[in-house]
């Protein structure tokens, strides 16, 4: 009878998620593996019936192409200008956020404001925002604050224009990381920090000694995603550059995406999707070893030691 039972509640359960399970095998699952042995072929769709298995030749060829070479470049300079800026400044906007500063309610508004915007009319907005002749930041600087010097061709100039898209995605990123900082925050026990102010820690010794060291779950939380944001960026190169001037901004995803649906060539740009993936899997390992919980390592290595004593017993 409660052999019965308990299979007819597998059996419920397997009911329940088998669409959620059907949707990833179909839609997650089959691409992947799909992709993953084109990448071993050369296949124009346009043109090709079938693909032709060619070995790791496109993975080769990824490394003697300028433009890959280029948007790998882009894509690098991009994640080192903007990951640690993210992680930083949503890291100390949360911090002030969580002390509850006079005004707070309004920086939260304009704050997470930017996540319902989408990404493709973010750029838009920024394209005009940034533009040589009629944009708003050039009237601003030179009509305002009369820095006519400080203008720019945002958009025009391949240093200028890769700042802009940095600035711009960081605008649209940080309520994001803010809100799981505030998350990790809420989640330190507030007996923790009462303690350390009865032993005379001031503020910034509880944030540098306390507050910070607490949120190693947070940093691997918003690592992997700043990590996967950082790589995959695109939609703003692609709306207010096109990955120009030149190709100062075309980065990795534009290229593969160029690849696929603009030359066809599927079997290239699948190589470069996994090499992508490659390398957001290289830096989330180094995000998560960088944030492991020292203290957790501690007690293994202890309950290790004491089982050898007791096996030795």
């Amino acid at each position: 009878m409660k052999m019965g039972y308990r299979k007819k509640s597998m059996l419920a359960g397997y009911a329940f998620a088998a669409p959620g399970m059907i949707f990833a095998v179909l839609y997650m699952g089959y691409p992947l593996l799909r992709s993953f042995y084109l990448s071993f072929t050369n296949y124009n769709f346009a043109f090709d019936s079938q693909p032709a298995l060619c070995g790791l030749e496109n993975y080769i060829n990824m490394f003697k192409d300028s433009y890959f070479l280029d948007s790998f470049r882009n894509t690098a300079v991009f994640t080192l200008a903007f990951f640690p800026s993210l992680m930083i400044l949503s890291l100390i906007i949360a911090l002030l956020l969580d002390k509850g500063v006079k005004g707070s309610g309004i920086y939260r508004t304009c704050i997470f404001m930017s996540m319902v915007v989408p990404l493709s009319l973010t750029g838009i907005i920024f394209q005009w925002i940034f533009n040589n002749q009629y944009g708003l930041l050039n009237s601003v600087l030179t009509q305002i604050f009369g820095l006519k010097s400080w203008t720019h061709n945002w958009l025009g100039e391949g240093k200028w224009a890769m700042f802009s898209i940095i600035v711009v995605s960081l605008w649209k990123n940080m309520g994001m990381l803010v809100i799981f900082f505030m998350a990790g925050l809420a989640n330190i026990p507030d007996d923790i920090i009462e303690a350390a102010k009865i032993d005379g820690s001031n503020s910034i010794q509880t944030t540098f000694r306390i507050i910070l060291p607490n949120l190693k779950e947070s940093y691997i939380v918003c690592g992997v995603w700043a990590i996967i944001q950082s790589v995959k960026v695109f939609e703003q190169p692609f709306v207010m550059t096109n990955g120009g001037p030149g190709t100062s901004t075309l980065v990795l995803y534009q290229y593969t995406w160029q690849n696929a649906f603009k030359y066809y060539e599927m079997g290239y740009a699948s190589a470069i999707g996994y090499f992508m993936g490659i390398i957001i899997l290289i830096l989330s390992a180094i995000n998560m070893f960088a944030n492991r919980d020292k203290n957790v390592d501690e007690v293994k290595s202890k309950r290790k030691r004491k089982g050898v004593v007791s096996h030795a017993e």
